[in-house]
């Protein structure tokens, strides 16, 4: 059926549909039902985490209504609005605007937060940080790879929080602006890292203009594009995200492999020049059941070529480990994968770039 005008389709299935629905709709929700207290909007934020890949584009990951001005705290509040910003969720009110107090609507009305949704690159904030209970998460805002990036440290725990994030984990350099946008103030500039206290429950946001930009060095799995991703467990073994104590920022992929189209895929992987790079591949052998198979192999495809890996550690107890190859990237983006064809991977912690020295 062709429709005279332009609909937008949402999906509800109270979590992450699939890949699929990117072809159907422009925003899907990723969750169950929002409530006006904290722990669902925590809730909300962790189901989110790490969907970044999965948006952008002209497309979303819906987060739900936003529950300001019905019983949350204001550090609350800040964090609720400020984190559906700059994960560039739809925003949607969800309260009584004649009984809302002045300064939940006045939160809602902040120019600054409202641009860092509306940014015209529609990208979702990505986590590149998370040490004890906190997480940094960053987003290209203005320009793909500009020098001005938005920043959210994020404090979902019930204690105080002290982040300290160096610039280039930001792919930033040089004396450096930084703006609060909750507050709508600039801060001291800074030339080599941040540092701030975050409260219970709390987030800062902060724009940050540098004199220059980096490559990236770290690309995590959980930053991957999962091509046979959803989240109704629909799957006996799918892909899924599992956190390991030791990986990099906490967490791995597990269960890729088994099948060609089962892949992890990094669509944006930049290099200025090109050349040859050095790339370690960190991973944790897979958790063994009686039906595993014992043989997990590990495909590396770099812009169509592929590398393949056997003889992997197996023993899971050991932590992480590491593969490293030299590969050839182009300038400007490149993309990478991993997976196995015809079984199954080991779980993947993120992968390291670094210009090859001959």
């Amino acid at each position: 059926m062709v429709s005279q005008r332009n609909i937008s389709l949402n999906i509800c299935r109270w979590a992450y549909p699939g890949t699929w629905v990117k072809d159907l709709a422009r925003s899907w929700r990723i969750s169950s039902d929002i409530a006006p207290n904290w722990e669902s909007v925590k809730h909300i934020i962790s189901k989110n985490m790490y969907l970044s890949a999965f948006a952008g584009g002209g497309h979303y990951n819906d987060m739900d209504m936003l529950e300001i001005g019905r019983g949350m705290s204001c550090v609350e509040e800040e964090t609720h609005f400020g984190m559906w910003c700059i994960m560039s969720s739809p925003l949607l009110i969800g309260c009584d605007l004649t009984a809302i107090p002045v300064s939940s609507m006045n939160l809602l009305k902040n120019p600054e937060l409202i641009a860092l949704n509306q940014d015209h690159l529609g990208l979702q904030a990505y986590v590149v940080q998370h040490d004890n209970e906190g997480y940094v998460f960053v987003k290209d805002i203005e320009n793909k790879r500009g020098k001005k990036r938005a920043v959210a440290l994020y404090n979902p725990s019930d204690k105080l929080c002290s982040f300290k994030v160096s610039l280039e984990v930001l792919e930033l350099s040089g004396k450096s602006k930084v703006r609060d946008l909750v507050k709508r103030k600039d801060e001291h500039s800074v030339k080599s890292f941040i540092e701030y206290d975050v409260e219970p429950h709390g987030v800062k946001i902060l724009s940050i203009e540098a004199e220059r930009r980096l490559e990236r060095v770290v690309y995590e799995a959980e930053q991957a594009y999962l091509n046979k991703f959803e989240d109704l467990a629909k799957r006996s073994r799918g892909v899924s995200f599992m956190p390991f104590d030791g990986a990099s920022c906490g967490m791995t992929v597990c269960n890729l492999g088994g099948h060609r189209d089962n892949y992890a895929e990094w669509n944006e992987v930049y290099s200025e020049k090109g050349g040859l790079y050095k790339m370690t591949v960190y991973y944790v052998p897979a958790e063994m059941t009686q039906h595993s198979i014992a043989d997990h192999r590990l495909e590396v495809t770099v812009n169509g070529t592929r590398v393949s890996f056997d003889g992997l550690e197996k023993e899971r107890s050991k932590g992480v480990s590491s593969v490293t190859l030299v590969v050839d990237l182009e300038p400007g983006y490149n993309v990478i994968r991993m997976g196995s064809r015809y079984t199954w991977s080991p779980d993947i912690d993120c992968f390291t770039l670094k210009p090859f020295a001959e």
